[in-house]
């Protein structure tokens, strides 16, 4: 898993599975770079995710009620259809901001 910090802000460039194996890690790690770091705004990067399942989904919620409460905002980035479906099924596109590319 690779994350990059820049000031207040923590993106997350997840894998091509989110699932239980790689949720418990993800989660010990962004909690320990936010607190580390001040961080107001988590961007997860799904340009390379193709599946996630309930535990990714709980990550994600998890990080969403820890930001939040520190007065920020979390953020999707690259979501592919497949994803968006996803995330869409489990009602985080209500607490998620998703960044929508332009079309040209």
């Amino acid at each position: 898993m690779k994350y990059q910090v820049q000031e207040n802000c923590l993106t997350i460039f997840l894998p091509r599975e989110v699932d239980h194996h790689i949720a418990e890690e993800m989660r010990k790690n962004v909690d320990e770079l936010i607190d580390q770091n001040h961080i107001k705004i988590v961007i997860f990067d799904f340009q390379d995710t193709e599946f996630m399942d309930s535990s990714g989904i709980g990550v994600i919620m998890g990080r969403y009620r820890t930001i939040y409460l520190l007065g920020g905002e979390v953020w999707a980035i690259h979501v592919n259809e497949r994803m968006r479906k996803i995330l869409s099924l489990s009602g985080v596109t209500k607490i998620l901001h998703i960044y929508e590319e332009e079309m040209a």
